[in-house]
C-alpha cells in the first residue's frame, strides 16, 4: 500500500466509525474491549487523531505523551458534542496528511519508509480497528479489505512485534502466519529477546502455523476475534498465550 491508500482507508474508517456511533448510541457496550462503551472509543480515537495531527501538521520532532485523550485536549466534550468533536479531529488529521510534503520530518515510533508513511499507515489501522469495535457494538461489522488487512498484519508483526517487551516466550517458539487469500507469509521467532520477524515462509517447520483469510488474521491478532477461528497446526502455545503476550487492545 502507499500513502494515498492509507489516507483513503483512514478517511473511510473514521466516517464509518462516527456514523455507526450516531446510530448505536454512546452507551452501547463494545464487545472486543471489555469495560468500554462507544463513548470511550470516540474519546480515545479522537484523542489519538489530535495527537497524530500535532506531529504531521507542525513537524514536531519530540515525543508527546498520550495515555488518555485528556493529555492532548484541554477539556473533553460532553455526550452531545462527542461525535462532532470526533469528526472534527478525524477530518483535521486526514487534511493534514493530504497536505503534508513527502519529505515531512517529525517524530515517529515505528519502522517506516518515511514519517509521512508512518503516520498515514498507523492511523489507517488505528482507526480501522476501532471502527470494527464500534460496529461490533452495533452488531454488524463491515468487512476489512484483504489488502488493508494483510498490511495491518505486517505492521502488527514486523513493527509492533519486534519492539514489544511483552512478546516473549521461554522456551522459544517459531510462529508462521499465512494469509490464504492474499498469499502473504510471515515468520516470527519469539524468545526471551525481541521477536525476529521475516516476511516469508519458514526455512524449516515452524512450531506453530496459523492460516486464514487476511481479515480474520488481522482481527484475531489484534485480539478482536478468537485465534481459534483460524486454522492452527503444530504446537498451540503461541495461540494460547497470544492475548497475554500481545496485550495491545486500545
Amino acid at each position: 500500500m502507499d500513502v494515498a491508500s492509507w489516507i483513503s482507508a483512514l478517511d473511510e474508517a473514521g466516517t464509518r466509525l462516527a456514523d455507526t456511533a450516531e446510530r448505536t448510541g454512546l452507551d452501547a457496550d463494545v464487545p472486543p474491549c471489555p469495560g468500554w462503551r462507544v463513548r470511550d472509543v470516540l474519546r480515545h480515537t479522537g484523542g489519538v487523531h489530535r495527537w497524530a495531527t500535532t506531529f504531521v501538521a507542525t513537524g514536531r520532532t519530540e515525543p508527546l505523551p498520550l495515555a488518555n485523550a485528556e493529555d492532548i485536549v484541554d477539556e473533553l466534550p460532553g455526550d452531545e458534542e462527542l461525535v462532532p468533536w470526533f469528526r472534527d479531529g478525524h477530518a483535521a488529521l486526514v487534511a493534514a496528511l493530504r497536505a503534508a510534503p513527502e519529505d515531512l520530518q517529525c517524530w515517529t515510533f515505528l519502522k517506516a519508509a518515511s514519517p509521512l508513511a508512518h503516520w498515514a499507515r498507523r492511523q489507517a489501522h488505528e482507526t480501522t480497528v476501532h471502527r470494527v469495535d464500534v460496529e461490533s457494538a452495533a452488531g454488524a461489522v463491515t468487512p476489512v479489505d484483504p489488502g488493508l488487512a494483510a498490511d495491518g498484519v505486517d505492521e502488527l508483526l514486523a513493527c509492533f512485534g519486534v519492539r514489544s517487551r511483552r512478546l516473549r516466550l521461554d522456551p522459544p517458539r517459531t510462529l508462521h502466519v499465512h494469509a490464504t487469500d492474499t498469499g502473504d507469509h510471515w515468520t516470527a521467532r519469539i524468545s526471551t529477546e525481541r521477536a525476529v520477524v521475516t516476511r516469508a515462509e519458514p526455512e524449516d517447520s515452524a512450531d506453530s502455523t496459523v492460516r486464514g483469510p487476511a481479515e480474520l488474521l488481522y482481527l484475531s491478532l489484534w485480539n478482536r476475534a478468537p485465534l481459534r477461528g483460524l486454522e492452527v497446526t503444530g504446537d498451540d502455545t503461541v495461540v494460547e498465550k497470544w492475548p497475554q503476550i500481545h496485550a495491545i487492545r486500545w
